[in-house]
């Protein structure tokens, strides 16, 4: 950030070399970009297919009795785990039509889940009362699910705050994370400190 507060364009032009020439000393590559610095789809015919899981969360935080409301079935619009969890779903499919460089994947499951954890998320003011979302996609294929399970837990949160905003409007989305993947070549990744996919609200 400049004096002005105007964004400082990168050294490289913004072409993305400098990260093309960190991956080339070892630093990690962003696999999006070619070795000029422009946007490529990754090729990855030469992969082998293996089986492939990916998990994500995110949490809805709102006003304790919009929660209430929400976990009765009480909200003007019906059920919104229902809608919500078929928004995911779709979602999940959609993937490639909304992240441009993603994979179209022949996805072999979604499964969506919600939560209410007891324990009020701290420094939330008024909405103190959270919903936590799981999304769980697997595939067996030459790349992995991660956005496709991002994405759903992310359209998810989106749908059930449609679903409630005509009773708070006050709804918070935040903590959108990768929790696991697992399969291809760098095997099995879990954030530390997350439960296990499927386990209920801590």
């Amino acid at each position: 950030m400049t004096d002005d507060g105007s964004a400082r364009v990168p050294a490289d032009g913004g072409t993305g070399r400098n990260a093309v020439q960190k991956g080339r000393d070892g630093a990690g590559a962003l696999t999006h970009l070619d070795e000029h610095g422009r946007a490529r789809m990754v090729d990855v015919g030469g992969k082998p297919e293996t089986v492939r899981e990916a998990v994500a969360r995110c949490r809805v935080l709102m006003a304790p009795g919009t929660r209430e409301r929400l976990l009765a079935g009480g909200l003007p619009k019906g059920d919104a785990f229902a809608v919500a969890r078929v928004a995911a779903i779709l979602a999940a499919k959609k993937t490639p039509e909304l992240i441009p460089l993603c994979h179209p994947l022949v996805l072999s499951s979604v499964e969506v889940g919600f939560s209410a954890p007891a324990v009020p998320p701290s420094g939330t003011g008024a909405a103190s009362a959270a919903v936590e979302v799981e999304a769980r996609v697997t595939l067996t294929g030459r790349t992995g699910a991660e956005m496709e399970a991002l994405t759903a837990c992310a359209v998810a949160a989106l749908t059930l705050y449609d679903m409630v905003k005509a009773v708070d409007r006050g709804v918070v989305i935040d903590s959108l994370r990768l929790v696991r993947k697992a399969g291809g070549k760098s095997g099995t990744w879990q954030r530390p400190g997350e439960r296990s996919p499927g386990e209920g609200p801590a």
